[in-house]
């Protein structure tokens, strides 16, 4: 199936979403919940029909555009942090892939989580802590670990934890999501003006 630049975009856009969640986290204990939930829920949108419907809609990766447009537009406003963890998902995704027996252990763990939704909710703390031990266990061990900066009170937090590691599970799900419609590094790297004229496009139909 040939993709377009715009589910490209979206995707890389999730990879961006998640990262900014995560450095706002680490830095302030606090980040938008319908934002989370909406990068949360791709973990869980095993059989979409589309790159749009991962996301539920445009608007569940619009912060995400947002982010990859400033990032994309104006190299004096590029966030070190966020394109560090961009950087490392990215990595990460490059190491899950190529280990299929792990890539079916995250399967089969989503799909426990996903079982328990009748007694929790997806923004149920008992959800973030399942996806941080995933994390942990699967992703984890693959290295190099993701260092992430902030503020000790909130990173030492537990449930700011695991909301940090299912984020960067979000996140190594839009990078696998971005490689299935054909993206690449050096692409991203050669063609960042296509990426922004995108999203230019996309932010304007909203």
């Amino acid at each position: 199936m040939v993709h377009s630049k715009f589910d490209q975009t979206l995707a890389l856009a999730g990879i961006y979403q998640a990262a900014s969640l995560v450095k706002q986290i680490a830095n302030t204990g606090k980040a938008n919940n319908a934002q989370v939930e909406a990068s949360i829920e791709t973990l869980f949108r095993f059989d979409a029909s589309s790159v749009e419907e991962v996301y539920g809609s445009v608007a569940g990766v619009l912060h995400g555009v947002k982010i990859l447009r400033q990032h994309l537009a104006d190299k004096s406003h590029r966030d070190i942090e966020i394109t560090k963890y961009v950087i490392s998902l990215l990595m990460l995704e490059r190491k899950l892939s190529a280990r299929p027996e792990v890539l079916e252990e995250v399967s089969n763990r989503l799909n426990k989580i996903e079982a328990q939704f009748e007694f929790f909710s997806l923004g149920h703390e008992n959800t973030f802590t399942k996806l941080g031990e995933l994390y942990k266990d699967c992703i984890s061990p693959l290295g190099p670990k993701i260092i992430v900066s902030g503020e000790q009170p909130h990173l030492s937090n537990e449930h700011n934890a695991s909301r940090v590691r299912a984020l960067l599970l979000a996140g190594i799900r839009s990078a696998v999501l971005w490689r299935q419609c054909g993206g690449s590094r050096w692409q991203f790297l050669f063609g960042r003006k296509a990426y922004l004229d995108e999203c230019e496009k996309i932010l304007s139909r909203v």
